[in-house]
């Protein structure tokens, strides 16, 4: 599962990624990760069976936490089926199938964003 996390001027000086998968014991994953010097944003993917222990450990240093229930968007009335995003993906989100036609499987997106800075047709988009 991926978890957002949001870093406030108080929580961002202090170890809290180090802290958590030390008293919790659960490898994070980074997917994504925005830090400046009085806020942040952290995207991180941990085991599903755990995330709500992850979650509850950095609600206690002070981070906002919420799931990404959702990722990559494909608006079929905008896409062309040019096949840019899959040129691009990562981890092949993307697929043409026999017919020509782009497909999506967004449970293996890690919102990295590239597929929607390069569709022409602004098709895909990452929701909130």
């Amino acid at each position: 599962m991926m978890i957002q996390l949001r870093f406030d001027v108080k929580s961002i000086r202090k170890p809290t990624l180090a802290r958590t998968i030390i008293e919790t014991g659960v490898l994070l994953n980074i997917i994504k990760a925005g830090v400046e010097a009085r806020r942040g944003e952290i995207i991180i993917e941990v085991d599903d069976k755990r995330a709500e222990e992850v979650m509850r450990k950095f609600r206690e240093y002070g981070v906002d936490t919420s799931k990404i229930e959702r990722v990559v968007e494909k608006d079929d009335e905008l896409c062309v089926h040019c096949g840019a995003c899959l040129s691009v993906c990562p981890v092949e989100v993307f697929t043409m199938s026999e017919e020509r036609k782009v497909a999506a499987e967004p449970k293996k997106c890690t919102r990295c964003g590239v597929c929607i800075d390069v569709c022409p047709f602004s098709a895909l988009s990452l929701p909130g």
